[in-house]
């Protein structure tokens, strides 16, 4: 690598091949290689929907030295494992960007059949010998995805010795022979790339300097989360497996146990959900993860949560719909489920973190909020964000309280214990079964302030306003970022509300809008139950239009905010199992920006 280089780096490399290739195994080095290099990553890994067979599989890495926020809609190079699955994806790879293939296939291939009769006369080609290569090493084509990683790293003069300690670490445990022979792939690969002669002048540049105060660590939205649960002491978890939240518990599952914690599978999502709300009745912080038809069957258990005012943790990967739908797809459709799925008034706070870093954070204050406003808080993730890989910056102090439940405050004298005592913030004093003089009642009836079962009018309109009300603190919460503003301050042609994952995408086109001179702003919103009108009043009072882009075909978080605000937004929907182009976002920013000044003109 160039030590004095000062060019900027931004390069999205896309490795496709077929299950059993070492497809996702390749992408994985890549990442987690630039990543320990000091570079920005934001990776994402398509599978095929069997869970075993030959299907699709792409790794893509967006690789940066500057703040970046989604993948691009174009890569700069495509590494073909397999031409029949790499060659649809020919059209995505930008003008002078780079497709590497293998050049010595093992037969004669029809006409057409071959990727590189399917490249733009302005996209670059590398044959590469990737099976004689491997063969020749290794006396085995099974490490050719390596030799491909290696390639890469050699032809744009990426840091070999870092390469070398990924792949040490990843084989660890393996016999030596192996890691070596892996090795030995992977420096065949890179000497065969830096000796080519190259057709493009890309390298990577300088990597971003690291802050003191946090360390950077490549990981998944999931494994974010597990971390989250981890730093906020977590005491028990219960589950039941479900693509795209299984990992969740499978992470959870190899770290509970070192601290001290208890992790079991229960026999479906509707056990899981109340096993975890009797942990929280007990006083553990407990949670589980599921996807929206899990969510599904936890709804009548949700609702005893919020009756009996119950702390539990729902991590909730939103996959396509409606039914078993689409496993392997990504979608944002389960906000209705999520903010109304339940009977009867039965509010809870709900939280979508946006990339990989609020993952973490929302899962460890999700602690902190079903405790304090003692209900269920659900985190609301998707497969893009679940899969998505970040290099993030973690703090290097745990930033969770350790408990965050009102106590029982006794006094001499004083009358018995009432579990749902009406008070000033609307929060009783928690007691937890077996505490000394706190005999309580619990039930999913509506009940009085000491928990019997009581259905007169004038105590469900109170206990009601009690739970509701308790919840419109929780958009204080310290510690976490509920909403935020970014782009131009006041008035803005186009103002964007976002949401979740789909909210790198709207950050890139709201920068290159305003690079085009479009006064335009974005708004993420965290927390979607309650919301926090506040903040989206404002911003809306700032803006000439407003676009909601989201991955669902009933618009609905747009519903959400017109609902609440009563003011009209423009809907950007797709439910294409993929995530939200950036292209389309802007192309819709143009055209709400020249309704904008012709309205003015008028």
């Amino acid at each position: 690598m160039a030590k004095n280089a000062k060019q900027r780096t931004d390069i999205q490399i896309a490795i496709c091949g077929s299950a059993g290739d070492g497809t996702i195994a390749a992408g994985d080095i890549l990442k987690q290689a630039m990543a320990k290099a000091g570079y920005n990553v934001i990776a994402f890994d398509v599978y095929p929907p069997e869970i075993r067979g030959f299907g699709k599989c792409i790794a893509r890495a967006r690789i940066t030295s500057e703040q970046v926020y989604s993948l691009k809609s174009e890569s700069d190079c495509l590494v073909s494992l397999d031409d029949s699955h790499a060659i649809p994806h020919v059209p995505e790879v930008c003008k002078y960007g780079t497709v590497i293939y293998e050049d010595t296939p093992m037969s004669e291939m029809a006409e057409g059949t071959h990727i590189s009769s399917h490249l733009a006369s302005a996209q670059l080609p590398y044959g590469v010998a990737f099976r004689e290569i491997s063969e020749r090493v290794t006396s085995s084509a099974r490490s050719r995805n390596i030799v491909a990683v290696g390639y890469l790293a050699g032809l744009y003069d990426m840091p070999a010795e870092i390469f070398h300690q990924v792949i040490g670490r990843k084989f660890s445990g393996k016999p030596k022979e192996l890691t070596d022979s892996v090795l030995s792939a992977f420096d065949a690969g890179f000497q065969t790339g830096a000796e080519t002669f190259r057709l493009h002048f890309d390298r990577i540049g300088a990597s971003r300097s690291k802050s003191k105060q946090s360390d950077l660590v490549m990981m998944s939205g999931n494994a974010a989360t597990v971390r989250g649960c981890l730093d906020a002491g977590i005491d028990t978890f219960f589950g039941y497996p479900i693509t795209p939240a299984t990992t969740i518990m499978e992470m959870l599952a190899r770290e509970m146990p070192k601290r001290g914690a208890r992790l079991l599978q229960t026999e479906d999502e509707i056990s899981a959900i109340a096993a975890t709300l009797g942990a929280g009745y007990a006083g553990a912080r407990a949670a589980t993860a599921t996807s929206g038809p899990g969510l599904a069957l936890m709804s009548e258990m949700m609702g005893l949560g919020a009756m009996a005012e119950l702390p539990a943790v729902a991590f909730v990967s939103q996959r396509g719909g409606p039914s078993t739908g689409m496993p392997t797809k990504t979608e944002q459709s389960d906000l209705n489920l999520a903010v109304f799925g339940v009977a009867g008034d039965g509010q809870r706070i709900i939280l979508a973190p946006t990339n990989v870093e609020g993952c973490y954070k929302c899962a460890g204050k999700a602690f902190e909020m079903a405790e304090k406003y003692q209900t269920p808080v659900i985190v609301l993730l998707d497969l893009y964000l679940s899969n998505r890989y970040e290099a993030v910056e973690l703090p290097v102090e745990n930033p969770f309280s350790e408990n965050c439940s009102k106590p029982v405050k006794k006094k001499p004298g004083k009358t018995k214990y009432s579990r749902f005592k009406l008070t000033s913030d609307g929060i009783s004093p928690r007691a937890i079964p077996g505490d000394e003089d706190c005999m309580h009642t619990v039930t999913g009836l509506e009940h009085n302030e000491q928990g019997r079962p009581n259905d007169q009018p004038e105590i469900h309109q109170i206990m009601s306003a009690k739970r509701h009300e308790k919840l419109l603190t929780a958009v204080k919460h310290p510690g976490i970022t509920i909403s935020k503003r970014f782009g131009d301050k006041g008035k803005v042609d186009v103002g964007i509300l976002g949401w979740g994952s789909t909210f790198g995408e709207i950050l890139e086109a709201m920068i290159e809008a305003r690079k085009e001179g479009i006064r335009c702003s974005a708004m993420k919103v965290v927390m979607l139950s309650p919301l926090p009108l506040g903040p989206i009043h404002a911003f809306m009072d700032d803006c000439g239009e407003v676009l909601v882009p989201e991955l669902n075909y009933e618009a609905q978080f747009a519903a959400l905010v017109t609902g609440a605000t009563g003011r009209p937004v423009h809907r950007l929907n797709r439910v294409t199992g993929t995530p939200m182009r950036v292209r389309e976002i802007l192309a819709e920013i143009r055209r709400l920006a020249g309704q904008t000044e012709m309205i003015a003109a008028e």
